[in-house]
């Protein structure tokens, strides 16, 4: 009994014999589809084809060609079209192989008449020669002569061209990307695209300089295809055929140009795709809204072109009727296109001069209001600056330096601490005093300064009062008295060993300062999360341990805070985790993960704090202040807390400060070293009135740390 269902009422496929279903099938799949087609279009090299499958083979070819042509139209940008270096090798190899059919059919069956390579290539041949092969070969050689040497060659040359300069322009565009990603005006994923589509564009051109190769390679071998053919054939059809010269000439070498102008056809309509790719570059939107838009954007240029057109129809012998009817339309062309420039200018122009949507008197104020929810987001960070700064911004000159100091500002600091900085966003105030500049950390004054924007300022590395001419202040990040002079006393004050800085310079500083000293505040939930994502896969697995099992990610946040509190960077994001992986089976405290954290980091810290000649400098804790704070502190485990008489960290304070103020006259800049058990205690208690003074913990001394004590408190 047969089973109808299984084979559709013909009954079981035969074993190891496809069914009809299973090749649709295989030629559903594109890439075997393609395979095919390759393999077909080699095949056709090898084997010899019948007419009417070489006729359905040049439809295919010049259907292709047109294709090719209406896509390079239409596209946007060249990169739409990407796969036009392969297409390129495939349609020359298509008609490569065309070539060698028809050349076969002409060769073997020309005595038979004109219709032996087919119905296209006799009908090519008819229509273009008109009866005389003279003609037929003239009008080819002009097809190759424009082929290859107008079009193929000009597009090469563009592809050349455009393929050097963008390999050449491939680094600086990158680091500008780089520069936008630091700067926060993009973020990675834009980034990433941005990197992929210029790596595209680069092998978009290098392949097409590359692929103007085939175009003219195919422009000579179809050249020498029709001298090969036309010598060929009248030599086969009066020697071996016995064909009169005349016949022989007529029919040979109709089928030839014909078969000629077939393949040529296409391949100049391909070229001319090339050539309008290549020469997109730098243009967007279609070749058609492109071109009107950039000849319609100068009026007086078609009113000059009208005007001469107009002059032509007028001379004696001049037909009158095209130069007229061609002016009268350039002239109306401009017409339209003035108008319709002084609309748009009258436009923006209104649109400029309208309140915002929003404000007072904006059509459809009330509906286009901002939520009040859109009041309370507040800015990380903010320069407001006096209407005499705005140069620093935006200068005569066309400069941006205090945004271009800013943007490497966050990427040092990025470098330096382990994570990029909040976006500062940078706007006038007109209720500050001309000179005056404020910063905002999180909407509340962090620093305020007065600079004057084409002056200098000049300070004493010394500390003293500047012997120079100025306006005499304080400098605003370190406190130390500094003057303002002109630029035309710069030189001079560079002479007597003074330092000189501009204003820009000095607002960074100062940002720069209180960027350090207040980091911890501006690592966010967010940027730790940021942090986390981006770690290499083996250190990803032990986040995936401990979080959020053991730690939260609030709980690693904290951790990271209090460092950056310390100005230690977070960098090493690696070795911190697996401190507070570590810490977490004697503790779930911020302050003690912290601690051992820091013993973790031992090698950076004390590199951190090394001097110029290599070593540690250090002032250590005495015995006496050891016991004091030891003695001190009350509770246990996570309850302690230092108790300590007024008295008593009097004079702990004033011994501290007179320690490090000895050191300073030397020349040193120390870190106080104290015992693991009371330092977060006594940096508690120095960084009151001293928070540049590094306290570290005899275990954060690495063991290959060159020591120098400096003095002892």
């Amino acid at each position: 009994m047969v089973d109808v269902t299984a084979g559709q009422g013909v009954g079981p496929a035969k074993p190891g014999i496809p069914s009809v279903s299973d090749i649709v099938t295989i030629l559903k799949r594109g890439d075997i589809a393609l395979a095919l087609g390759i393999l077909t279009i080699l095949v056709v090299l090898i084997l010899p084809l019948p007419a009417i499958v070489l006729d359905l083979f040049l439809a295919i070819s010049i259907t292709l060609s047109i294709l090719i042509l209406m896509t390079s139209l239409f596209i946007q940008a060249p990169l739409e079209f990407s796969a036009f270096p392969t297409i390129l090798l495939i349609s020359t190899m298509l008609r490569l192989s065309l070539n060698m059919a028809s050349t076969r059919l002409i060769l073997s069956h020309g005595h038979e008449g004109t219709d032996a390579a087919g119905h296209v290539i006799e009908a090519f041949g008819s229509f273009v020669m008109g009866g005389n092969f003279v003609i037929g070969i003239i009008v080819f050689a002009i097809l190759i002569i424009v082929n290859f040497v107008v079009i193929t060659k000009g597009s090469g040359r563009i592809a050349e061209v455009a393929a050097r300069f963008h390999l050449d322009a491939m680094p600086g565009k990158q680091m500008a990307i780089d520069a936008d990603l630091s700067a926060g005006l993009i973020d990675e994923k834009i980034a990433k695209e941005r990197r992929k589509a210029l790596e595209d564009e680069s092998g978009f051109f290098g392949a097409m300089d590359g692929a103007s190769k085939f175009v003219r390679g195919d422009a000579i071998a179809g050249l020498l295809i029709v001298f090969i053919n036309v010598v060929g054939g009248m030599i086969i059809g009066v020697a071996q055929q016995g064909l009169s010269f005349a016949d022989a000439g007529r029919s040979y070498t109709l089928l030839t140009v014909g078969d000629g102008l077939v393949t040529q056809v296409p391949a100049l309509i391909v070229s001319t795709a090339a050539g309008l790719l290549v020469s997109k570059a730098g243009v967007s939107g279609a070749a058609d809204k492109a071109l009107m838009k950039q000849f319609s954007g100068y009026p007086q240029a078609l009113a000059m072109s009208s005007a001469v057109m107009l002059v032509l129809a007028a001379l004696p012998g001049i037909p009158t009727i095209p130069f007229l009817a061609l002016g009268a339309g350039a002239g109306a062309l401009a017409w339209t296109a003035r108008n319709h420039k002084r609309t748009t200018v009258k436009a923006e122009e209104a649109a400029k001069a309208a309140p915002a949507p929003g404000q007072p008197g904006a059509p459809g104020a009330a509906a286009a209001d901002e939520p009040i929810s859109a009041a309370l987001k507040i800015d990380d960070l903010k320069i407001e600056l006096g209407y005499a700064l705005l140069p620093l911004v935006n200068g005569p000159d066309g400069t941006d330096r205090l945004t271009e100091q800013i943007k490497a500002l966050r990427r040092s600091l990025a470098i330096e601490m382990g994570f990029v900085m909040p976006a500062v966003r940078i706007l006038d105030n007109v209720q500050l005093e001309a000179n005056t500049y404020i910063i905002k950390i999180k909407e509340v004054d962090a620093g305020t300064g007065k600079i004057w924007p084409n002056q200098f300022m000049v300070m004493d590395p010394g500390g003293s009062q500047v012997q120079v001419p100025g306006i005499h202040t304080t400098e605003p990040t370190f406190g130390l008295p500094a003057t303002w002079v002109d630029a035309s006393l710069k030189e001079e004050a560079s002479l007597k060993g003074y330092t000189v800085v501009d204003a820009a310079t000095v607002l960074s500083t100062h940002l720069t300062e209180l960027l350090k000293a207040n980091m911890s505040d501006l690592l966010s939930y967010g940027e730790v999360q940021k942090l986390l994502k981006e770690l290499p896969k083996e250190q990803s697995e032990l986040v995936k341990d401990i979080v959020p099992g053991q730690v939260t990610v609030s709980g690693i946040q904290r951790v990271l805070q209090l460092l950056l509190a310390e100005r230690i960077s977070i960098r090493d994001l690696s070795t911190i985790l697996e401190g507070i992986a570590d810490s977490l089976a004697f503790s779930r405290n911020p302050a003690t993960m912290v601690e051992h954290v820091r013993a973790r980091l031992a090698r950076q810290i004390c590199a951190q704090n090394t001097s110029y000649a290599g070593y540690l400098p250090l002032i250590a804790l005495s015995a006496k202040w050891e016991q004091a704070f030891a003695e001190s502190i009350i509770g246990q485990g996570e309850e302690r807390s230092l108790a300590m008489q007024p008295s008593k960290l009097s004079e702990f304070m004033t011994a501290v400060r007179e320690a490090f103020e000895r050191a300073a006259r030397e020349g040193e800049a120390p870190v106080l070293v104290t015992s693991a058990a009371i330092r977060p205690f006594v940096r508690s208690l120095v960084e009151r009135f001293r928070a540049q003074t590094t306290v570290l913990s005899q275990a954060e001394i690495h063991p290959r740390a060159r020591l120098k004590t400096v003095g002892s408190v």
